[in-house]
């Protein structure tokens, strides 16, 4: 039993010692008798919360940034009308800062014998599984000076996706993927890629396409078309140890990473291959493998949700056996990482002929763009040093690739709004030049 505001302050001015009796007191009970009678019938005719019977249904999954509406139904089996508080508690990123409070309390009404429903819209600010907390229920009497108040377990988890900003992109590189593949008058013609068609020759062309014996046939000249080959195999290997914690802008390393892995993923799908994705440090952390073209991206996106940077140096002699062990023939390999100096020269050098003499190696990186803007301060004395260390980073970063474009790795370095659609190019112009 849980004493209200209004029923303190009218048990402090009566002043009685409740459930005491003594002769002296004769007096002031016969004054106060009323209200106390009012409030223990107050008190018996609140619906007890005990026996409420509680539900739960509505979404089990939102993007991040997208609200997720989750219904509590109540049912009152009881002969009294329920009148209430209700508290739907959830962990504190479920809401912006400072809306929890509005968000999570309801008031309700509930006839004997009857149900209701209370619907509590979340609006999560982190990746991952939101489970739901107690449900606390304040039961009123008519009067309001007295409540009942228990809790309830009602279960109910919403997984929070990655929110795949990045898939504005996808019109344009899909349109770029037609022309590719042969889809538009625009074709392509490279080592590797498959034969689809002749057509008249037109200036311009490459005379290595000229088709001699289906021109002897016929009064123009042939050409051969060529369109990128199909069905070939690409990992996504995503760095999930101490660099990828990182923020950068208002996101970490690992979220930027994850959107442009997605926008990868869609239009790889598209283009027949196939896609498959490894998070690894110093264990494995996800592993999607052999799904279908249409359930590639679900997959993915649920694998994504619940990963997390752990403050841990990557294994890079493990994260490559594991790739090696993944993709057994030969795949486009593409490592979603930083290009720091000490991860890369210490780390990942050492091991990476393992992987280029097998596979087509990508390495993907999140540049900072505060670093940017840095190398241009100028002004004052704090400026110049400021700008001086920016172009000391920058360089140390070129560096890092140079080293890794000798052992035949093709590096992408990109801002988070810019990188996805710097992958997606790199993949294009790797299919474009017949190297998948």
């Amino acid at each position: 039993m849980a004493l209200t505001g209004r029923a303190a302050l009218l048990a402090a001015l009566g002043s009685i010692p409740i459930g005491i009796w003594d002769p002296g007191w004769t007096g002031i009970l016969a004054v106060n008798a009323p209200l106390a009678v009012a409030c223990a019938c107050d008190y018996a005719l609140a619906a007890p919360v005990r026996r409420l019977g509680l539900t739960r249904s509505g979404d089990t999954s939102a993007r991040l940034g997208e609200p997720a509406d989750v219904t509590l139904t109540v049912t009152n089996p009881s002969n009294r009308p329920l009148r209430a508080r209700l508290r739907d508690a959830w962990p504190p990123s479920s809401w912006p800062s400072g809306t929890e409070v509005e968000a999570s309390r309801h008031r309700l009404t509930v006839p004997a014998g009857e149900r209701r429903r209370v619907t509590t819209r979340l609006r999560p600010t982190r990746r991952g599984d939101r489970r739901a907390d107690r449900v606390t229920i304040r039961s009123y009497g008519p009067l309001g000076l007295f409540a009942r108040q228990g809790g309830h377990h009602v279960p109910w988890t919403v997984r929070v996706l990655p929110p795949f900003t990045s898939r504005k992109h996808l019109p344009s590189k899909l349109a770029r993927l037609r022309e590719l593949d042969g889809r538009t008058s625009v074709l392509t013609r490279g080592e590797g890629t498959e034969f689809d068609s002749l057509r008249e020759y037109v200036p311009g062309d490459d005379t290595r396409s000229i088709d001699w014996r289906a021109t002897a046939r016929q009064s123009t000249v042939a050409v051969r078309t060529w369109r990128p080959e199909r069905d070939r195999h690409i990992l996504l290997v995503l760095d999930t140890g101490r660099t990828s914690a990182g923020r950068v802008g208002d996101v970490p390393r690992l979220d930027a990473s994850m959107d442009a892995a997605l926008l990868l993923a869609a239009l790889a799908s598209r283009a027949g291959d196939r896609v498959d994705l490894l998070a690894y440090d110093r264990r494995v952390r996800a592993l999607v493998q052999g799904r279908a073209a249409a359930d590639v991206l679900p997959s993915l996106v649920n694998a994504m949700a619940g990963l997390e940077p752990e403050l841990i140096e990557t294994d890079a002699r493990g994260l490559t056996a594991t790739a090696l062990r993944t993709a057994p023939r030969r795949s486009l390999i593409v490592l979603l990482t930083s290009l720091d100096a000490a991860p890369i020269e210490e780390g990942l050098l050492p091991v990476l002929p393992q992987l280029t003499q097998r596979h087509t190696v990508l390495l993907a990186s999140v540049a900072d763009p505060h670093i940017a803007a840095m190398t241009a301060a100028r002004g004052n004395t704090e400026a110049v040093y400021e700008a001086a260390a920016a172009a000391q980073a920058q360089t140390e970063r070129h560096r890092t690739a140079e080293q890794l474009r000798r052992h035949g790795v093709t590096v992408v370095d990109a801002t988070p709004d810019d990188l996805a659609p710097a992958l997606a190019d790199a993949y294009l112009a790797l299919k474009a030049a017949g190297r998948l």
